[in-house]
């Protein structure tokens, strides 16, 4: 398990990036699905394909029609289309847009628009989680700007049947029996657009991650700051001081140690771009008590970048590597954990996700 692939989910298709342990020669291809938007690609472990394997999952949404997945066997030279991911004709809800697909055990999680969530096997026979959906704190959830969607899934390594959700603008929930039943684990988390300033529901999470250790570790990202829980969730702890900015949308954490994150603080909900045109990614080794900007290699004038929740993510070679997409469709690598930053790719379609996988 000496080589990477990097998986691009955009605006225009899915694009596939290849390359070995050193990082430095990288082979791109793509786009799969020419025009359709991509939200989301990950890569699943086939836990009973024989010597292993994984399989490759794409959601993504074609104009005409609607939202779907797509699945490869083989890192992306065929594909074939997944079971539709589809609310039962008496519910009188429609699925708009697939957020994001994670592996809880044996069972793929889809989170969608509406704030919904889906439980499948195999990229088929998807069940709506209607605990979630009819949850009683429900008339008290509101679309953000991109709508009410499920985007964040933290599952505990531990336990298949434990995990979280994170909803804009609902907040943060908790089932610990499969999705039969649902706790608001939203405690001392800031709302500061609604008149209750810290509800038991309503927050704008952006994106939330789980230490790879310590499953009652969470990080997230939030419309009005950024959080760690040490206690699954009970109890959040502000984390911004020392940010430029309380705003921003991606996160990701260092699969090598828990301890370290990273996030691209942006202005305000009303400038969505780095703050004052400098784009830097801060890292924090110490979870959150302290930040530190990283700038090499990255333009520190005249750069108004907007990064998109899912548009940053961590490698898990021993030197990790930490890779940034963005709108204006440049993808980077930082080296060393980020402390030195050069572009991959350049003029692609705008990125909405970015996600890593050794192999």
């Amino acid at each position: 398990m000496n080589q990477i692939m990097l998986m691009l989910g955009t605006r225009k298709g899915v694009f596939l990036a290849f390359s070995d342990e050193s990082r430095q020669q990288w082979r791109l291809e793509g786009p799969h699905f020419k025009g359709a938007e991509i939200h989301y690609v990950t890569a699943v472990p086939e836990t009973h394909a024989k010597g292993g394997g994984v399989t490759l999952y794409a959601a993504g949404a074609s104009a005409w029609w609607g939202p779907g997945i797509q699945m490869s066997r083989d890192l992306g030279a065929t594909w074939e289309e997944g079971e539709p991911v589809r609310f039962h004709e008496d519910r009188g809800l429609t699925v708009e847009r697939i957020w994001i697909l994670k592996a809880a055990g044996d069972r793929l999680l889809a989170g969608v628009d509406p704030g919904a969530l889906f439980i499948g096997a195999g990229g088929g026979d998807w069940q709506e989680v209607r605990a979630l959906t009819d949850h009683p704190t429900r008339d008290s959830w509101g679309p953000g700007a991109g709508g009410m969607m499920v985007h964040s899934i933290c599952c505990d390594p531990a336990n298949a049947d434990r995990f979280y959700v994170g909803i804009s603008a609902a907040g943060t929930f908790l089932t610990e029996d499969g999705g039969v039943s649902w706790a608001p684990k939203n405690s001392g988390v800031l709302a500061d657009f609604l008149p209750d300033k810290y509800p038991a529901v309503g927050q704008c999470v952006h994106h939330m991650e789980m230490h790879p250790e310590e499953p009652n570790t969470l990080y997230q990202q939030n419309h009005c700051g950024i959080y760690r829980s040490d206690d699954g969730g009970n109890h959040w702890i502000d984390i911004s001081e020392g940010l430029p900015s309380r705003f921003g949308f991606p996160l990701a954490v260092d699969p090598n140690d828990g301890d370290t994150i990273y996030v691209v603080p942006e202005e305000s909900s009303e400038n969505r771009a780095t703050c004052d045109g400098a784009f830097r990614v801060y890292r924090s080794r110490d979870r959150g008590n302290q930040w530190t900007a990283l700038t090499q290699g990255l333009p520190q004038t005249d750069a108004w970048v907007n990064v998109l929740r899912h548009g940053l993510c961590t490698d898990t070679f021993a030197d990790t590597g930490i890779y940034c997409g963005t709108q204006g469709g440049q993808v980077l690598i930082g080296r060393d954990r980020g402390d030195y930053w050069e572009t991959l790719f350049n003029w692609l379609p705008p990125v909405y996700s970015v996600q890593a996988m050794k192999y």
